[in-house]
Order: C-alpha cells, then structure tokens, then sequence
C-alpha cells in the first residue's frame, strides 16, 4: 500500500482557500489555489495531500447538503477534478474527507423529510420520532451527532443510505481520480457499512492496480484501534494517543510518557497491541491547537517533528505548521486553527522537514522508517534513542535505524552497546541530496532562460547554482561510533547501520 511510505499533508480548504464562514450562494472557483501549491508540495516531498470537506454545505464543511457537487464556495466539481490532476502530475495523491455518519440540516433527503414528513421515501434514512419535537421545532425529534442538532445523523444500517453512499464514492473516484478516502468520525461510524466500504475499496483498489491502491484512514479518538484496522474495515486510522503523548512529553520534559505509548502500541512484546499496523500519525490537524503553539518551548518543535517522523505510522502535516504557524483551538469555534496563506512561507524549519520526509520516504533507511519494528534503547527524562528495524525481503537487505531525540537545550551524550559502529547520517544525507535537487532545478530553470532570457534572472541561477555545489557527487561521510553519541541542544540524528 503506497500510503505506509508516504508523507501526508492536510488541507482545510474552506479556510485555506479563504472561502466565507456561512456559504453565501456565490460561485467562485478558490479550490484552484491548492493546484498553485503543488509544486511547493513537491519540493517538500510529500506524497498524499489530504482535503478535509469540498462538497456543498452550510457552513463548515461537516454540515453537507449535497455529496456530489463541490462547494460553491471553492469552484465547480471540474476546478476539483484539475485540481488533482495537478497533483497527480507532480506524484502527490489525493485523499478527501468523507463525512458519512452524519449530514446537515439542508441535506437534500432531510429537506424532503421536513417538507413531506411520513410521506417522505428519505424518513427512514435518519433516526426519527414523529411523536417528538427538534430544537428546531421541526414537528419531530432526530438524532444529531453528539447533540449537535445541525447534524443530522444518518441510519448506515439502512441498506438504501448505504448504497448511496457507495455509489457517491463511486462518483468521486470515476469523476474526480481520488486515491482514497478519510473518514469522519469513523468511531461513529456502523461497523457493517465499514465492512461494505473496505470491499468497494479493495474493488477499487484492483481495477487500478499496484500503486494506484485506495486507502481508507478512519478518524478514532480513543478506544481500540484495531477493532477498525484490520483487513475487514480501515487501512489505517488517527493515532490520538500518540498525538497527545508527543506533545505531552516535551512540555513535561519526561521522554517516558512516549517512549511507553509507543512501545505499548508497536513493540516487540506479546502484549503490544498494534505491530504490523500504520496508524496516521500527526503533531497537530484542523481540530486541535498547532505544534507550535502548544509547546511550552518553542525549540521543541525540531526534535518533536524528529520523534513524529521516525516512529512507525504515516506522517501527516498540517498546512502552516510546516513553517510554524500558530493557532489556539478556541472556546466556539476552530476558524484559528484554519487560516488562510496568500503562499508558503518556507523557512529553516520547513528544510528540516524536507529533509526528515526525504530521509522517511527515499532515503537509505526509509524502508526501515516505513516498517520497522520499533524498539527502546535509552530512556531518559530528557533523551530518547529508540530503534526501527525491519528483516531482509526479497532484493531489499535487512535495516536498522537509531532515532536519537535530544529535548533539551543542553548537550547530552547517549551511551550503548547499539551505538558501536559504523552508520550513515540520515538526516545529513537527506539535507544535501535536497541541495542537489534544488541545484538541478536551477540549472534547468537557467537553461530554459534562453537567449531571451533576462540577463540578471539567469546570473542569479547560476549563482545560486555555483554556491550550491555540486553535492550530488559528494558522497556523506560515514559516522562511526564507539558506544557514545553527542548530540547538540534540541539535536536529533537517524543513523543507518552499515
């Protein structure tokens, strides 16, 4: 599945784009903005772009009111459609938020309920009571998505909403060439219809062949994740737990609290409960205060983003945080959390993360970062050296990597038998391949100048070209340890051994 060796990045598109709050009936095609970004998204090596709700709605995007059609706020279902084909053609999937457990209130079918009432075909599509009344006073009472009224939630046991549903992702993936689907509060979701999803999904899956695989990541909070990851419902799904560990240990300065999530979740005992699984993994999304604003220490940020990498799952940025964007969840709504960027503001930190994506997904130990298993070497309050391994398959020789998190701003110095050897710098491998890269871009964009070219245009590439280097032929130098390594404040290595 090519979505356990991808890099993810999530996309608020009603805030991103810098749609209106409430859907003011005005076509404007905004949703073009994202194709804009891709080549952005290119060079920062991601592999899937997820989009949180497109489709026709009241406000938010989770209150739909119709499934087939884009949100007039956003453009018309062919700006979605080139949309990701721009992305298709820079190698970037495309991942959209299914939001089936629930509609809103100016959902087509509900609408033919308030208007018809027991006359209406679309009564036993919802959870109804005619002998009750709504907080709308609509005549009757229904059931709302955690007591929110302006969610309408639907009955996934009747087999009429079921086909519906089917058939709209039918829809998406023959009109749009989607590469899969996350799902709204998957939690809520009924298990039958999830079951009835994941064969359409393996359906799709086959008619498109290797590669072209499409995946379902479910939305879980808390509970039991694989009672919905397995091989009869979801591919992966939100790994809230580490989540909160994540930020957690940094702000507490105790590297315990993460070290035991993730051992609990992907270690090599009996008893750990998710090896084998690719959990999405995240520092921070649309619903909750970003990375960089709910670190207690701003440098943390570095080696947090270095933990979140180098554990086992499927990374997932969140747009803006790339750069360190802030954004406190607020008492009554989210809009902080989903900002609008006039462009990408890429700063040091953003390289950083180029070069931890790279090191992820095509660097000498990404298959080990990708499917390792996953193992604690050191634990400290302050420290981490935790190691992923993965055995020998077929052509591909066996790895194993050592992710090395200082949390501090003080130099430590780590010591074990692990740290004999020689090994190669992941994370410096991956920051000088990137400056080949962009030097190759440079010398095309200076070649496709032309003898048109502005002449100061092309001096400036070709300066930059120069100051680069040739990199390309540089070969990194091997690291080589005698059962001790130092690491600089805030400093995180991943080392392959030789």
């Amino acid at each position: 599945m090519w979505a356990y060796q991808s890099v993810f990045y999530q996309i608020y598109p009603i805030g991103f784009c810098d749609a209106p709050h409430h859907n003011d009936g005005v076509l404007a095609h905004r949703i073009t903005k994202i194709a804009e970004w891709a080549p952005y998204l290119h060079q920062l090596g991601v592999g899937a772009v997820l989009l949180n709700p497109v489709f026709e709605s009241t406000m938010h995007g989770y209150d739909t009111r119709d499934l087939t059609t884009l949100d007039c706020r956003l453009g018309t279902n062919e700006d979605l459609a080139q949309v990701v084909a721009t992305l298709h053609e820079q190698g970037i999937r495309v991942v959209l938020d299914a939001v089936f457990n629930h509609v809103g209130r100016e959902f087509w079918a509900f609408r033919d309920v308030q208007e018809r009432r027991w006359d209406s075909p679309y009564k036993d599509w919802f959870y109804l009571n005619f002998d009750g009344n709504s907080a709308y006073n609509d005549g009757f009472w229904y059931e709302g998505w955690e007591g929110h009224f302006d969610l309408v939630k639907l009955n996934l046991q009747n087999p009429a909403v079921a086909d519906y549903l089917l058939e709209v992702v039918r829809t998406w993936r023959a009109e749009f060439g989607i590469d899969g689907l996350r799902l709204d509060v998957a939690y809520s979701l009924d298990r039958g219809f999830m079951r009835r999803l994941r064969e359409l999904a393996n359906e799709l899956s086959y008619a498109g062949g290797s590669g072209k695989e499409f995946v379902l990541i479910g939305e879980t909070l808390h509970g039991d994740y694989s009672q919905l990851v397995n091989d009869d419902m979801l591919h992966s799904c939100t790994n809230y737990e580490c989540y909160k560990g994540l930020y957690s240990s940094f702000n507490s300065q105790n590297m315990f609290e993460i070290a035991h999530s993730l051992h609990r979740q992907f270690g090599g005992d009996p008893w750990c409960i998710y090896r084998g699984l690719h959990l999405l993994s995240f520092a921070d999304n649309h619903d909750v205060t970003r990375l960089a604003g709910i670190l207690t220490d701003s440098s943390c940020v570095r080696p947090a983003y270095g933990v979140l990498f180098g554990m086992p799952g499927i990374p997932c940025l969140y747009y803006g945080s790339e750069w360190g964007q802030t954004g406190v969840k607020g008492a009554h709504d989210d809009w902080d959390l989903r900002p609008s960027f006039d462009a990408p503001h890429p700063n040091e930190l953003t390289q950083y993360l180029a070069a931890l994506t790279y090191a992820r997904t095509k660097g000498a130990g990404a298959r080990a970062l990708s499917f390792g298993a996953y193992r604690n070497v050191v634990i400290q309050n302050k420290q981490l050296l935790f190691e992923r391994a993965v055995e020998a398959a077929g052509d591909a020789p066996a790895a194993r990597v050592l992710v090395a998190v200082n949390a501090v701003g003080e130099p430590y110095t780590f010591h074990a038998d692990e740290l004999r050897g020689t090994f190669r710098d992941l994370i410096a491998e991956a920051t000088e391949e990137a400056k080949a890269d962009k030097a190759a871009q440079l010398r095309c964009e200076s070649a496709e100048e032309g003898a048109s070219a502005d002449t100061a245009s092309a001096e400036g590439a070709a300066a930059a070209v120069s100051a680069v280097g040739d990199v390309a032929s540089v070969e990194p130098a091997a690291v080589e340890l005698d059962g001790a390594l130092g690491l600089a404040p805030y400093e995180v290595r991943y080392l392959l051994a030789c």
